[in-house]
């Protein structure tokens, strides 16, 4: 995992966000972009932070770019987080 990646794409609220509404189930970039009063190149953006911290992936469908989230990295945080604070997987 590559923790500063990580990290750096869950600092920024708009990508929390993103984070937020895939977690519905896959969307477009153009659904993801109706949800924000920012420019497409600026969620462009955001999708490929999230994209190299692997938080996401995409599939395309003809002209279309479908983004889902990638929650086995986002378990893993969870995992590290919990051995942080001292607890077992078991817990």
């Amino acid at each position: 995992m590559g923790l500063q990646k990580t990290m750096k794409a869950l600092s920024d609220p708009v990508r929390r966000e993103i984070l937020g509404l895939l977690k519905d189930g896959r969307k477009s970039a153009g659904d993801i972009a109706g949800h924000f009063a920012i420019t497409d190149a600026a969620i462009s953006r955001h999708l490929s932070v999230l994209k190299e911290a692997d938080l996401i992936r995409d599939t395309r469908e003809g002209k279309f770019i479908f983004y889902d989230l990638n929650a086995s990295v986002l378990e893993e945080i969870l995992l590290w987080v919990s051995a942080l604070k001292g607890e077992s997987e078991n817990a």
